[in-house]
């Protein structure tokens, strides 16, 4: 008996599979129910292997933001802040819920990738390239903590599917999703301003600019975008700029370190995207010309594809330094849509069927080995403790809420900290008190002594954070009903403790 022998039957499945995903009548609704075991094997893995931790810190930040209705926020655009409190109010406050949604987002946008690539790529070449683009970390293990940029996934692709079929169509109808899309997805945060410039330059390098740019769609495109964004522009201009104060406080003094974050930035999405170029390079085995005709695409069509995918990776690298700005890599995670066009849609590639077959085998088996092996992952992650005391926001909320109580019968209207531990531990409290970040006051200006005073506080610091502890004392010691406790919180999952951590509790009763 030979090797393929062997194969066969494992490879019966998998090539009954593809038959249906490239068979037009059967192919939309069998992508649609792959998707969704996709889906939920991600969710799988996320729960068990993350479980001993809880939500992510930002994702309680994005909450504490949103308490009421807001065309804005200090730090972000809204968007954001009112989906994942709409979710939540249907969906338990538990970490499970938002990895749920965080899966569902991106798994929207592969199957908006699905649809573009529709348009551009042989049916066989359509499959090879979802399949390859499953192997890009921002569609399953960077989207369990990457917040506004997850959300992004889904709008970022859908903005980008719905401008290039504008451009080729010129219809009313695709230009204003187009629009819509694109005021969305700003309104979750800035960063798609580079996206829609490089579609932007897209457009202008395309051979057909000329009609599109005398048609009405462009037009559209950008009318429509400035109605939805209207509301939010009008209260950034009636808040003094507080968004774009805090993304340029976080930038870097000088030119030569905002250079040196631009190039980390390129490393990282070569880095990001490497497993989908070397796995595709082996599957496909390309010529030199064909490589060449992949990074420098001969027609005219491709070409503008190629252009939509690298040009905002470029312009946000440029901005970067001229700003001197801090990038990171990971903010492009809702930048991937066009990249199975790029790298399979040149005519000198020719991806076989078994090469197909064989891509198609490992994107449905790699995420359910990830499932089957996340228990022993959780134990992992979890006995040493997990960055950023996230395994203990849980406790932290409960035993601050038992030291509150025991002083004072009225509710909590304010808990500080550092960053991480405020905005993470305030996603717990029943009713979602204010935060002071004892570290950085400035980043939350609502909260100053005479509120204490009248609403009084409780701050909780991990005993070895000397700057949030010194804080902490500086409070202690202008207020004469201050009291400070220690407690030592450990957390069990899977029947293994991880490492204890002692926090220090202060409360200040309100005074009369």
């Amino acid at each position: 008996m030979t090797m393929a022998d062997l194969v066969r039957p494992v490879r019966k499945p998998f090539e009954r599979l593809f038959d249906a995903l490239i068979d037009p009548g059967r192919g939309e609704r069998t992508m649609a129910l792959l998707l969704l075991g996709y889906a939920g094997a991600w969710t799988v893995y996320a729960v068990v292997a993350k479980g001993g931790r809880d939500i992510h810190f930002a994702i309680g930040d994005l909450v504490a933001q949103v308490r009421e209705v807001a065309l804005g926020t200090p730090k972000h655009p809204p968007l954001s802040g009112w989906l994942l409190r709409g979710w939540f109010a249907v969906m338990p406050a538990e970490p499970w819920a938002y990895y749920l949604l965080a899966v569902m987002l991106a798994t929207v946008g592969l199957w908006i990738a699905w649809r573009v690539g529709a348009h551009y790529l042989s049916a066989d070449k359509r499959v090879a390239g979802i399949a390859l683009l499953t192997l890009v970390p921002f569609y399953n293990f960077q989207v369990f903590d990457f917040h506004s940029n997850t959300m992004l996934i889904p709008l970022s692709a859908a903005t980008t599917w719905w401008f290039l079929r504008s451009l080729e169509t010129r219809r009313a109808g695709w230009a204003i999703l187009a629009g819509i899309g694109a005021g969305a997805a700003l309104l979750v945060k800035y960063w798609p301003v580079f996206l829609l410039a490089g579609l932007g330059l897209a457009a202008l390098s395309d051979r057909r600019r000329g009609s599109y740019f005398r048609s009405p769609a462009p037009w559209l495109t950008v009318a429509v975008g400035a109605v939805v964004l209207a509301p939010h522009i009008a209260w950034v201009v009636t808040h003094r700029l507080e968004p774009f104060s805090y993304a340029i406080g976080a930038s870097p003094a000088t030119y030569v370190e905002a250079a040196r974050y631009a190039i980390g930035f390129i490393v990282g999405i070569v880095g990001f995207i490497a497993a989908p170029i070397v796995v595709g390079l082996i599957a496909a085995r390309p010529s030199v010309a064909a490589i060449g005709d992949t990074l420098c695409p001969s027609e005219p069509i491709r070409r503008t594809v190629a252009v939509a995918f690298a040009a905002p990776l470029l312009i946000a690298a440029l901005a970067a330094i001229i700003l001197k700005a801090k990038i990171g890599a990971s903010w492009t995670m809702s930048g991937m849509t066009l990249l199975p066009i790029v790298l399979l849609s040149s005519p000198l590639l020719t991806v076989t069927r078994r090469a197909a077959v064989g891509l198609l085998a490992l994107a449905v088996v790699y995420p359910l080995l990830m499932a089957a092996a996340s228990p022993g992952i959780a134990i992992a992650i979890h006995r040493p403790g997990v960055t950023d005391y996230a395994s203990h926001y849980r406790l932290i909320a409960e035993a601050v809420g038992s030291a509150w109580h025991a002083r004072t019968d009225q509710p909590l209207r304010v808990v500080g900290g550092y960053t991480d531990i405020v905005d993470g531990i305030d996603f717990y409290f029943e009713n979602t008190p204010a935060i002071l970040d004892v570290v950085t006051p400035s980043r939350t200006p609502d909260v100053d002594d005479e509120r204490i005073k009248h609403q009084g506080i409780a701050i909780v610091c991990p005993a070895p954070e000397t700057p949030c502890v010194q804080a902490m004392h500086g409070y202690a010691a202008r207020f004469a009903n201050a009291k400070i406790e220690d407690v030592a919180l450990a957390r069990r999952h899977f029947g293994a403790l991880d490492t204890p951590v002692h926090y220090l509790i202060l409360t200040i009763p309100p005074q009369p």
